[in-house]
């Protein structure tokens, strides 16, 4: 994934522009499960775990200014908070195969390794080659994790992703990705996800994302490119239109989560919310 950026003032002396609306400059805790990652997996002293995310949270904002990162919720592990987590949980611990599709820092896969889930079988893939080296230096795992990691442009229908792992992968993971783009990129992208899938019924593709119950084109904002945004209609709308364009049948779950306080800035307004979807191929 990839956009410009037209920010209204020019970056600081050391590089990092913070004057995206979303940019926060304070972290003062760090909620559950991250804080015990970083603990139990990451082996982090307690006194210096909030300092050192926010120097891995500046680097990771410096390469790409997207509005997760400068809130601090990529911290915030959503593959446990799937309704089908369970599922995915047993599976992963039998025999299938998962990737984190726009894993930015790989979170998700350390509370998964953490949980116990062999490495092997877990794939990170992202745009940003930063973004994995930066999760290694968060996690402090670079010499242990074994989990495979591929830089890969899905868009690209010659990537390396698709070259690897078409047809190979029980469970996709596509978290604040989808939300990115305008429709017809989102039915690429998923055509694209489909074609990494097993071609049998129980293939998933599970994320989280923001939505807005007014569902249209989005101007974007500071980040100088548009996008859309779904509503739980649109949502399952589009997946009736993929169905369609490719001859597969995929039953759609999804909910809204409360959003107690949405974060209101140029990038979202008070209709936004955050969407949860489970999608099973038929």
């Amino acid at each position: 994934m990839s956009a410009s950026t037209t920010p209204a003032d020019k970056p600081s002396a050391d590089g990092l522009n913070r004057n995206y609306s979303w940019y926060e400059p304070s972290l003062t805790q760090i909620q559950e499960p991250a804080r015990t990652i970083l603990e139990k997996y990451s082996h982090l002293p307690e006194g210096e775990i909030i300092e050192h995310v926010k120097q891995v949270r500046d680097s990771a904002f410096a390469v790409f200014p997207y509005p997760c990162i400068g809130s601090f919720r990529f911290l915030d592990i959503t593959i446990c908070k799937s309704p089908a987590y369970p599922e995915i949980l047993s599976r992963l611990k039998d025999s299938d195969t998962f990737l984190d599709l726009g894993c930015a820092m790989g979170q998700d896969i350390r509370h998964l390794v953490f949980e116990g889930v062999t490495q092997e079988r877990i794939f990170g893939s992202d745009l940003h080659p930063e973004f994995i080296e930066l999760g290694y230096d968060l996690f402090r795992d670079r010499s242990s994790l074994q989990c495979p990691f591929i830089t890969s442009d899905i868009f690209d229908s010659n990537c390396e992703l698709l070259q690897k792992l078409a047809g190979k992968l029980d469970i996709v993971n596509a978290s604040s990705f989808f939300h990115l783009f305008h429709w017809d990129r989102q039915v690429a992208l998923s055509k694209h996800i489909i074609k990494l899938l097993k071609p049998k019924p129980g293939s998933l593709i599970v994320g989280r994302h923001v939505g807005d119950w007014n569902a249209g084109d989005k101007s974007g904002g500071e980040l100088g490119h548009g996008f859309y945004r779904h509503n739980l209609d649109s949502w399952r709308k589009m997946w009736d239109q993929i169905s369609e364009e490719t001859g597969t049948k995929w039953e759609v779950d999804v909910i809204a989560e409360n959003w107690a306080a949405v974060q209101k800035n140029a990038h979202n307004d008070e209709t936004a919310f955050k969407m949860q979807f489970v999608v099973r191929r038929g």
